[in-house]
């Protein structure tokens, strides 16, 4: 958890001029990256969603965004920038990438942050 801490509290996701907050870009960016939001698939929390029921040769099938807000930072990467079927590819830039997983634990990373600034 610190490595993820330290991470995210180093990165430049906007700058002090800026006229939206981290939290507006995060948000912004999860819910149209490049057309498509992420949350249309994946849900509000990155908890995963039904997208679709249908038949194939006459065999019932789902197709289900697959839960992303409790996958490790690397495997989240690694996952962006493959070819995965259903997954639109997006082409994201590496800050663009670190915002989305910062939108998915942005609660998660303030509780630490707050814990690691207590006096001990």
């Amino acid at each position: 958890m610190k490595v993820l801490l330290a991470l995210f509290m180093f990165i430049p996701l906007y700058s002090a001029t800026s006229f939206i907050t981290k939290e507006e870009y995060a948000a912004s960016l999860y819910h149209n990256p490049r057309g498509i939001g992420c949350n249309l698939c994946h849900g509000e929390a990155g908890k995963g969603k039904h997208i679709a029921s249908y038949k194939d040769k006459g065999v019932p099938k789902v197709f289900d965004g697959k839960p992303i807000n409790t996958i490790p930072f690397p495997l989240f990467y690694e996952r962006i920038n493959s070819k995965i079927i259903g997954m639109p590819r997006y082409y994201l830039t590496d800050v663009e990438i670190q915002t989305l997983y910062y939108y998915l634990h942005r609660e998660e990373l303030r509780r630490a942050a707050v814990k690691s600034n207590r006096p001990k």
